[in-house]
């Protein structure tokens, strides 16, 4: 890394050793702490990365207090975190899938970190891989191929994955659920162009075949479906018909609009009315709702800086249409809740 700048090189540097060791770890078979360790090192390398790309524009990626100096955090400068640095580096290009899969795991490596989760391995591997790809890609458009790590990697030996869904995951382990439903809803809050994008997450199918008579050729290679020709795409669309379902994505499938929230959680308490305001209404209206995600903190405010701090287990922000989606278990939870007539009467006497 000669003839670049220090502060450069030291953060170039530090992203490189931590792609490596978390590819190291991630490929270690006894290890059972996978994607924990892997998320948590990938996250230092592209952050590292980032900055790195910023000392090399003039660009001190330090947060700064009211008064324009810069702010330090035990004796140094406060560093930019992988969300600010997405925001200095992506701009509005919100949906941009190499985006969208580190802000994948900026939460989940919150969720997972003191978790030993073997059982999410094989369901996010996709994401794992893209965001190894995405990291080598954009050291090359940001540095120079000389720079990149993939000349210090070969392909691992792997045995067949197991293939079990997230359902089949949290049967067997129930403490795995709060990160299942995170992983559910994230992947249900973006559209289907990203969700499709190989950058957003890496799908492949390896097929065995007869072994090549070229010595000096590579077992396994991988080609990017758009530079394939017409017929070699046709020719692919014939085989990965033998190898898989067919999905079609669907965006926000399990999430309720405000509306149809209300309806559902009367029904829940038995469709009773009461009197308010001199006039008999539904017991649960779209004002006790607004009351209820207040109360409960689920969502912030209308008006609030970062629309996306919301409790994922009940609510997820919309960011297409600038709206919040309500689950399933937001709807059990103020079911089971309100039961409690005492509970039901404070929204209201508090003025909540």
């Amino acid at each position: 890394m000669r003839g670049l700048p220090r502060q450069v090189k030291a953060a170039l540097e530090k992203a490189h050793d931590s792609a490596l060791l978390a590819v190291e770890v991630y490929n270690k078979p006894a290890v059972t702490f996978k994607s924990g360790a892997y998320i948590t090192l990938m996250v230092i390398a592209c952050t590292s990365l980032f900055h790195s790309i910023f000392f090399r524009q003039k660009k001190k990626p330090f947060y700064k207090g009211d008064n324009g100096r810069f702010l330090f955090l035990d004796g140094d400068f406060k560093h930019w975190e992988l969300d600010e640095c997405l925001r200095q580096y992506f701009g509005s290009d919100v949906m941009n899938p190499v985006r969208k899969n580190l802000e994948f795991f900026i939460p989940l490596r919150n969720k997972i970190e003191h978790r030993s989760m073997p059982e999410l391995d094989p369901s996010i591997f996709g994401e794992c891989q893209a965001m190894l790809l995405n990291f080598d890609e954009m050291i090359e458009k940001e540095f120079g191929a000389k720079y990149c790590l993939r000349e210090s990697l070969s392909f691992s030996l792997q045995l067949f994955p197991n293939a079990e869904n997230l359902i089949e995951a949290v049967r067997k382990n129930p403490s795995t659920k709060p990160v299942m439903e995170f992983v559910q809803q994230f992947r249900s809050t973006i559209s289907p162009e990203v969700s499709a994008s190989g950058k957003y997450s890496f799908k492949a199918y390896l097929i065995q075949v007869a072994n090549h008579k070229n010595e000096h050729a590579l077992p396994i290679q991988f080609v990017h479906y758009d530079k394939l020709t017409d017929e070699e795409k046709k020719q692919l669309s014939h085989l990965v018909t033998m190898v898989k379902f067919k999905e079609m994505p669907v965006v926000n499938p399990d999430l309720f609009k405000p509306g149809e929230v209300v309806k559902k959680v009367q029904a829940g308490l038995g469709n009773l009315k009461v009197e308010r305001v001199g006039k008999t209404v539904d017991k649960f209206s779209m004002d006790t709702h607004s009351r209820c995600w207040r109360r409960y903190k689920v969502r912030p405010p209308k008006d609030a800086q970062d629309p996306r701090a919301t409790d994922w287990k009940y609510c997820v922000f919309d960011k297409l249409h600038s709206d919040y989606g309500y689950t399933q278990a937001w709807v059990d939870f103020l079911v089971e809740k309100l039961k409690d007539e005492k509970e039901f009467n404070s929204l209201y006497n508090h003025n909540a």
